[in-house]
């Protein structure tokens, strides 16, 4: 990591903090730093980059905490065959209130062949207003403006803050945050804080700053119907024994109608009942994010009646990831032997998972489909949420909006799935999330990037923020 020393005069002003750190994005220091963090090839994907997931924890981030003032430990991930968690903390006083933040510094591979011409994925590259790069949105970039903010914040206030920091970055989060859960309870008690600031996803629109108290769960599971040991020809059989993947279709098909609307109420916000009012005036003039190259927001598709930012942020949603049967590379004339499916739902905080698979068995015998089976059932990312009602949104919120002279738009979730539960269910903090991505960002695939135009005003949230957290009289 480039060492560049910040030539600022030590001023405790709001104003001058904020003035000086666009002059430091805009003197290119954000752009240099996320060079050096790009270049090292930390995917935790690829088991031959294992050094470099390590490195970046070692030579990238633990000297940089450490010229701010945090002791760091780097642990093994609790959960074997997995990577490292490091443990920054920055104690001022123990009697102080203490915010805690993450990031992770795993990526994706790289999938160097897929690029577009010019791009590498472990090259920092600007195109415009963009910055291409693996894990320049995803999450190097990300968590980069929020310790650079901190770092410009210490250097302007002599070092002090008025409260504590603490910071868990994990290197396994592209593999499901595997061990994060059991990191945080084992480490509760030093981890214990009055609220989680963190960033990661997309914002509601590129030009929109957001402020989300929690994420959608990512629950998957799996349809088969094994209907014998191999194919049998089509013109003999076909018509007159069973055809696994039409019954895969039709259960799949009593799922959703046509137009994706789930028909499974236990799956959905109070069994399917209209949002509450308060839910909806949140999110009523809430921007969409339609920029993105491979698909746009299409009003009649999913829960009829709601907003394309009620359907992403509030409600739930059913996808099939996968589907195969037969040999689709090379199909021949059989009935295939089998079929299976691989599906998806994301669903909104306060559902229960566990009657996702019950009720799921119950709708598909009612279609008359008990063969259908269902395998691997899995809420791969729980959902999370900040206690209703809490004070933090707002207050984050106003302090953003202050900052950058924009409009910031709250949402109660963000639509993708990320390990704030962990801290929420074993730190009983409030969750907010500020993300600086946005949704054509094109993060695990080729040709991610970030927009200089969100990291700058990311950093200058950050800055804000972390000037702001000593006056918060709700700890």
């Amino acid at each position: 990591m480039t060492d560049t020393k910040e030539t600022i005069t030590v001023n405790t002003s709001r104003e001058d903090l904020i003035a000086s750190a666009v002059s430091l994005f805009d003197a290119g220091e954000y752009e240099r730093r996320l060079r050096d963090l790009v270049a090292i090839q930390s995917t935790s994907q690829d088991d031959t980059h294992s050094d470099d997931v390590q490195r970046y924890l070692t030579e990238a981030m633990v000297p940089w905490l450490e010229r701010m003032g945090f002791t760091c430990t780097i642990y093994p991930n609790p959960q074997a065959g997995f990577d490292p968690i490091l443990m920054a903390r920055r104690i001022e006083d123990p009697t102080l209130p203490s915010i805690i933040t993450y990031g992770h510094g795993d990526t994706v591979r790289g999938m160097d062949e897929q690029w577009s011409e010019g791009l590498h994925p472990w090259e920092l590259t600007r195109v415009g207003n963009r910055l291409y790069g693996r894990g320049s949105a995803d999450n190097k970039g990300q968590h980069l403006c929020n310790l650079l903010a901190l770092e410009h914040v210490l250097a302007a206030q002599d070092g002090r803050l008025g409260y504590n920091v603490k910071l868990v970055l994990e290197m396994s989060e592209e593999r499901g945050s595997a061990g994060l859960d059991t990191f945080i309870r084992t480490h509760a008690s030093e981890l214990a804080a009055d609220v989680f600031i963190a960033s990661d996803g997309p914002r509601v629109a590129p030009d929109t700053p957001t402020v989300a108290g929690g994420t959608r769960g990512n629950f998957q599971f799996d349809l088969s119907v094994e209907a014998r040991k191999g194919g049998v020809h089509s013109g003999h059989w076909g018509g007159i024994t069973t055809d696994p993947a039409l019954l895969v279709a039709q259960a799949l098909c009593t799922i959703c109608d046509s137009r994706g609307r789930i028909r499974i109420p236990e799956w959905l916000p109070v069994n399917g009942a209209p949002l509450a009012p308060a839910m909806r005036t949140m999110l009523r003039d809430c921007p969409t994010d339609n920029t993105g190259d491979a698909a746009q927001a299409e009003d009649d598709w999913g829960e009829p009646g709601l907003s394309t930012a009620e359907r992403r942020y509030a409600w739930t949603s059913f996808i099939v990831r996968a589907m195969i049967s037969g040999s689709p590379a090379s199909p021949q004339n059989a009935v295939a032997p089998t079929a299976s499916a691989a599906c998806e739902i994301r669903y909104p905080p306060g559902l229960d998972v566990t009657t996702f698979l019950p009720a799921l068995r119950r709708h598909l015998d009612a279609h008359g489909l008990q063969v259908v089976r269902i395998d691997n059932g899995i809420d791969r990312m729980p959902a999370s949420a900040t206690q209703s009602g809490s004070p933090w949104p707002t207050w984050v919120a106003a302090s953003i909006a202050r900052s950058t002279g924009a409009r910031v738009q709250v949402i109660p979730s963000i639509s993708g799935g990320m390990p704030g539960y962990a801290f929420a269910d074993h730190l009983d903090v409030p969750l907010i999330w500020v993300p600086h991505g946005h949704n054509a960002c094109k993060q695990h695939g080729p040709d991610e990037h970030i927009l200089t135009t969100v990291a700058r005003q990311g950093l200058l949230a950050f800055v804000g923020l972390w000037h702001d957290l000593k006056h918060v009289d709700f700890y």
